[in-house]
């Protein structure tokens, strides 16, 4: 019997490993995404931006040649090399992976080495005198033979859960991405509202100045002078906000870099005569493609389907639950009354005990795991579902954007000139006496709104931009 039970059991665990390519999950298929087939631009991505069609899709465009400014760049390396966020997003990935490992695992038996030695009275042969018993075994431990597919299935959704969480790190790589740069931005445009305003308290500074002396003498009213006051303090009150909200962006994008934010990667630039934002490198455009390119280009799409993958493997396992668990323990050795015959002739030793486990009544138990199940695989489709709207509703604006912010920072301009003139003509006839004070506070004013709408408009067009290209999925590929 002892020269036939190795191959008697290694013919057993082969059969049962062939057996347990049966599995009770019920075969996965893609849910159609409810989204209309197009985006609801305003114009074809080719006839509103030409250059657009030539560029490759965002998700195939490494950030490093989307962001052309170097200063850019650099806080980018900074945040991913420190982000906190990030950093936890990896190690989730790990600890998915090593919970992959665990669960795999049992699929295959587990061989253990087991030796021990006892010294008793009575002796372990039943006699009144002190005896001792010695044995050394290798042997599996209930190794459960997978016949309905249970822990394949267990094993399917630890894998897509595994695979879940590597699509969450790069959808976490594409959102720190997109805060970094629109963090960064946000501060170039407080730098450039900032400038705007010193140089609008200088010009009412002045215009406080001239208003005084011609109240002094009797040229001004009152009223003039003390609206000129009022706009004087009101301009001095935006500086003062302006510059709490240069601070808090510094802060936040801090925050973002874990990190100092570096003094050179928010100094002004210039280009040909312009500052700030209007000095940066354009940023390339981009083509839209269709709503279900972003099933392959999104990392947070494909972790919501990794997602429903694995509650559709959990239905298998609960499904499995209703039929019987076959395991095996099995062990060969030796054993002796001494320590010195152990491994002679005549001490071999061999145990060989399957058991089968048949769920009879559980008070429901497994009929409720199933429902579960069922439940949780319907749950994640809606969540899949909505991904997937929400992805499309997040593209349908930055595109709404696109098509837009270049006719209102254009009109803006043209505006701000318009509004420039008005103030130097004002400026003019109030110098000469022509016009009265309220003339030329009024132009200020006007100017100094006109200026600001166009400074933000700027900042939001650029801004947008990048939310185009992280909402296109750009942002998780190295480059080429």
């Amino acid at each position: 019997m002892t020269r036939n039970f190795i191959p008697r059991t290694a013919a057993a665990a082969a059969a049962a490993l062939l057996i347990a390519g049966c599995s009770l999950a019920p075969t996965y298929q893609r849910p159609e995404p409810a989204v209309p087939s197009a985006y609801p631009d305003a114009q074809p991505a080719a006839e509103a931006h030409p250059a657009a069609a030539a560029q490759p899709a965002a998700a195939d465009l490494a950030w490093q040649d989307f962001f052309t400014d170097a200063r850019l760049r650099e806080l980018i390396r900074i945040a991913l090399d420190n982000n906190q966020d990030l950093k936890v997003s990896v190690l989730n990935i790990q600890q998915a992976q090593a919970q992959f490992q665990i669960t795999r695992s049992a699929l295959f038996p587990a061989v253990d080495a087991v030796a021990s030695g006892v010294r008793e009275r009575p002796s372990p042969l039943g006699l009144e005198t002190a005896g001792s018993a010695y044995s050394a075994y290798v042997g599996i431990t209930s190794w459960e033979l997978d016949f309905f597919g249970r822990i394949a299935s267990l094993k399917d959704a630890a894998l897509a859960q595994y695979l879940a969480t590597e699509e969450t790190r790069k959808a976490a790589q594409i959102s720190l991405i997109s805060a970094v740069a629109n963090g960064w931005l946000a501060i170039l445009g407080d730098e450039e509202v900032l400038g705007i305003t010193r140089q609008t308290m200088v010009t009412r500074d002045e215009s406080l100045r001239l208003t005084k002396l011609r109240f002094d003498s009797g040229v001004s009213s009152e009223i003039d002078y003390r609206f000129a006051e009022a706009q004087a303090e009101t301009a001095r009150a935006n500086y003062a906000q302006q510059q709490r909200a240069r601070m808090q962006d510094e802060n936040a994008l801090q925050l973002l870099l874990g990190a100092p934010v570096p003094a050179s990667a928010v100094a002004s630039a210039s280009a040909g005569g312009a500052t700030g934002l209007q000095a940066l490198a354009p940023m390339p455009d981009l083509p839209a493609g269709l709503p279900s390119d972003l099933i392959a280009a999104r990392p947070d799409i494909r972790a919501s389907e990794e997602q429903l993958i694995a509650a559709n493997a959990d239905i298998g396992a609960a499904r499995a639950a209703f039929f019987p668990r076959v395991s095996l323990t099995s062990s060969i050795g030796s054993t002796s009354a001494e320590f010195s015959d152990l491994f002679k002739s005549g001490t071999r030793a061999w145990s060989f005990a399957p058991t089968i486990d048949l769920p009879i009544f559980n008070a429901g138990r497994n009929q409720a795991n199933l429902d579960s199940a069922r439940a949780g695989q319907q749950i994640a489709v809606a969540q899949y579902q909505k991904t997937i709207q929400t992805a499309f509703r997040e593209v349908a604006d930055a595109l709404a954007g696109r098509a837009t912010y270049d006719q209102e920072l254009a009109a803006l301009v043209k505006q701000s000139t318009a509004e420039q003139k008005r103030f130097d003509l004002s400026d003019l006839r109030y110098r000469n006496g022509v016009a009265s004070g309220l003339d030329l506070l009024d132009a200020q004013r006007s100017l100094y709104t006109a200026q600001l709408a166009t400074a933000q408009t700027r900042q939001q067009r650029l801004q947008n931009q990048v939310v185009l290209y992280k909402t296109l999925g750009g942002g998780w590929t190295t480059p080429h």
